[in-house]
């Protein structure tokens, strides 16, 4: 395996970890503030807040490692993608910085805050919106070379049906993905009016996130029909990924074993999010940038990938203690500590 391969493979595991953990965290804050709207607060929020205290501030620690990686593996998107991404980019760290200032003020506070409340709820559907622009431009169209000088194309942007099927699919995974570990986590805690509400929001947004896939493919087909027919070359892989979606929905439905069903939605998005990234090799920025092109030397690869290394050796005892200090420490879950 080429360090180009490995580095971007590295790359895109800690990005789809970062999907996975980073929606759990979006999809709650918008529960948490819709059933307030909806008088249903009490039921689902003691069950959220006991997720998010131990694990809020590990969520980014993902985003960190991808984009110090992108970086170091691959220094010419920090040409392209940076300077592209100014505004959008700065909108989504300001969005990022508000997200953390709920979580301070509420666990510091005195008491909750409505205003914050409903700026967390927000945001938790903004944040994944505003990232999905990285993977839109990514597919090339929207991005001017002119003189030299790169530039985001926002007409383009804003008014391409690709464009905001791929922000819809990602509201809707991070709703899904989110409800589905919520109901498994209210289920640990045998909460069980928590855990039907949860449950019935997890079916709610199931079948959105399926019809929202179908419309990324029907429209990437019309605006770049290479990455579209690499995906057909590979059918299988997103055959594997519906399968994992039906196993879900049915374990779901059927109320049996809401830890299998999650697993089931994380195969579902592993099969999906890897036969994306698979089909659109070796393309950083269809057509201007394959990881070949951008790649730094072998010097700097080597030690990135050293410290990547180190740092998964770090990071995953970490999240193991975590795991079974906090999120499935059955004391903690019910409450009783």
């Amino acid at each position: 395996m080429s360090l180009e391969i490995l580095g971007i493979s590295v790359l895109w595991i800690f990005l789809f970890g970062y999907i996975i953990i980073g929606s759990i965290d979006f999809g709650a804050g918008f529960f948490s503030t819709y059933t307030e709207w909806s008088g249903k607060k009490h039921l689902i929020h003691p069950i959220i807040q006991r997720y998010l205290s131990p694990v809020w501030e590990v969520t980014n620690v993902f985003l960190v490692f991808f984009f110090v990686g992108i970086i170091g593996f691959f220094p010419e998107t920090a040409y392209y993608y940076g300077t592209a991404l100014l505004v959008p980019g700065s909108i989504s760290i300001m969005l990022l910085a508000i997200r953390g200032a709920y979580y301070a003020f509420n666990t510091y506070g005195g008491k909750e805050n409505k205003w914050f409340t409903f700026l967390y709820g927000v945001t938790g559907v903004l944040i994944p919106a505003s990232f999905t622009i990285v993977l839109t431009i990514s597919e090339g169209g929207f991005i001017s070379l002119a003189d030299g000088s790169v530039s985001l194309l926002y007409e383009e942007l804003f008014t391409s049906a690709y464009s905001w099927s791929v922000v819809l699919l990602a509201i809707v995974s991070v709703l899904f993905i989110s409800a589905s570990f919520l109901t498994w986590y209210a289920d640990q805690a045998n909460d069980h009016k928590a855990t039907q509400l949860l449950r019935k929001y997890t079916l709610a947004w199931s079948f959105p996130t399926i019809l929202s896939a179908l419309a990324v493919m029907w429209y990437l087909r019309q605006h770049n029909a290479t990455h579209f027919s690499n995906m057909l070359d590979l059918s299988w892989i997103f055959i594997l990924s519906v399968v994992a979606f039906g196993a879900a929905v049915w374990l779901f439905y059927h109320r049996k074993r809401y830890g299998f069903a999650f697993i089931a939605v994380v195969l579902q998005y592993f099969f999906a999010f890897f036969g994306y990234g698979i089909s659109h090799f070796p393309y950083l920025l269809y057509p201007h940038l394959q990881i070949f092109d951008g790649f730094t030397n072998t010097t700097m690869a080597i030690f990135l990938v050293v410290a990547f290394v180190m740092g998964l050796v770090l990071l995953i005892p970490s999240l193991y203690l975590l795991v079974k200090l906090f999120l499935f420490n059955k004391p903690y879950v019910q409450g009783q500590r």
